[in-house]
């Protein structure tokens, strides 16, 4: 897949492109740092009040590099990663998510830029008319942000995986995931 750079203030040309495997090790520390422990503290979309433990290893951010119907995209700069998202095709729509931005540049417009590069990927790429994702219900401040993107509340739950550390390690017990959508026009 060729490049697509997009232009943004804080740097003159940073690029968004099809993450490989050799990017994995580098994405890791990106999705941690943005969900949990002190440093997701910095931006404002952490996890850490709700989720301790880990948000995803090297054979996750791997697995699904490497799936078919599957993209992470990965926006850099000249230190490196700065965000990615993880789209999945499946079927009539895509599956949106693994969204993580460095603390330290979250307010700055980029998420904004990865999640359209999300949504013009999946429409021509991929033909879908409709974006999904699950996103825990209780970040009302993140919802919000989805919402004034276009997204919207199904109010159809999912369970928390409570048990599976992969998922992280919950610090509360009313955890679930709400599925927002969004039609590609």
């Amino acid at each position: 897949m060729e490049a697509t750079e997009t232009a943004h203030p804080a740097q003159d040309r940073p690029v968004i492109r099809t993450a490989t495997a050799a990017d994995v090790p580098a994405l890791v520390p990106l999705i941690e740092s943005a969900y949990r422990g002190d440093a997701s503290r910095v931006g404002w979309t952490t996890e850490a009040d709700l989720l301790d433990g880990r948000r995803t290893d090297e054979e996750g951010v791997g697995a699904v590099v490497a799936a078919e119907g599957s993209r992470v995209l990965l926006l850099e700069d000249t230190d490196g990663p700065v965000a990615c998202c993880h789209i999945e095709h499946r079927g009539d729509h895509a599956y949106f998510g693994m969204f993580a931005v460095r603390p330290a540049t979250q307010g700055a417009g980029l998420g904004k830029v990865v999640l359209a590069e999300a949504e013009r990927v999946a429409r021509a790429e991929w033909g879908v008319q409709r974006m999904h994702m699950t996103v825990i219900r209780q970040r009302d401040e993140l919802i919000a942000w989805y919402e004034r993107r276009g997204y919207r509340r199904t109010g159809r739950m999912s369970p928390f995986p409570y048990g599976d550390e992969r998922f992280g390690i919950p610090r509360r017990d009313d955890l679930e995931f709400e599925l927002l959508v969004k039609d590609l026009p």
